[in-house]
């Protein structure tokens, strides 16, 4: 089982491939521009090891649900997320449910939703966010993947091939097209929050995906290589990450 030491400033350290990433998890916690959470009911869909349930718990939650509906797919999955709520004896709650079926029904409703990462992955991303909407009453949080970034109108890239270091996602939009969408699903308020591209984190972790990505290169075959490269270059320069805020 993996340990998963605390900090003394209360961020959680995980042992993650890159050894500079937990560093990268307490930059996003940071810029997710948190209210006070003090007494408020907290949503984690896709909370996978569940380290922003159990730091919405550490920012005075009063009760949070971590949802991952792969949290318990391979022997030791969960092996993180059990230790880590063992060793600060979290009452953080944790339920199987796919993100498709998250709904007043199966989870209930609360005062914070946060949904980390999970946009671009799913088939359905607008379905996604109805489901989010359906079940908070106050603040919906998303963190998601952008692309195009230097287009205005709203636009989203489809990747029908497996990208870079991540087999799964589908979608890549735009900022203009992430708020569209909440606007239509019902919120009346978005506060978008774009992530810095060259952070401390990022930064210190260049090597390691320098490494990766030539070893990637050097291993696909030379009919496949030159879209490769294009496509590292294209994300480089047109993708990065963002947070919105969203009100009804």
């Amino acid at each position: 089982m993996s340990r998963l030491p605390v900090r003394g400033d209360g961020a959680l350290r995980y042992p993650l491939p890159a050894s500079t990433d937990w560093w990268h998890r307490f930059e996003t916690l940071l810029s997710l521009h948190l209210p006070d959470l003090t007494g408020k009911t907290v949503l984690d869909v896709g909370a996978y090891d569940g380290y922003f349930s159990f730091a919405a718990e550490r920012f005075g939650a009063s009760r949070v649900v971590a949802v991952d509906a792969h949290v318990c797919h391979q022997p030791g999955d969960k092996d993180d997320f059990e230790y880590v709520r063992h060793t600060l004896a979290s009452r953080v709650e944790d339920v199987e449910v796919d993100v498709l079926d998250v709904s007043p029904e199966t989870v209930g409703e609360f005062d914070v939703v946060l949904f980390m990462g999970v946009l671009s992955h799913t088939r359905h991303p607008l379905l996604a966010l109805e489901r989010m909407a359906s079940v908070t009453k106050e603040l919906l949080v998303v963190e998601t993947l952008i692309d195009m970034t230097f287009l205005p109108s709203p636009v989203v890239a489809f990747y029908p091939w497996k990208m870079l270091r991540d087999e799964t996602p589908w979608w890549g939009p735009n900022r203009a097209a992430v708020v569209g969408m909440l606007h239509s699903v019902g919120f009346n308020q978005v506060v978008s929050y774009p992530l810095k591209r060259l952070s401390a984190a990022r930064l210190a972790g260049l090597p390691g995906r320098a490494k990766i990505v030539a070893d990637l290169v050097s291993s696909t075959p030379g009919r496949s290589r030159q879209r490769l490269v294009r496509d590292i270059a294209r994300g480089a320069l047109t993708q990065g990450r963002l947070v919105t805020h969203s009100w009804r």
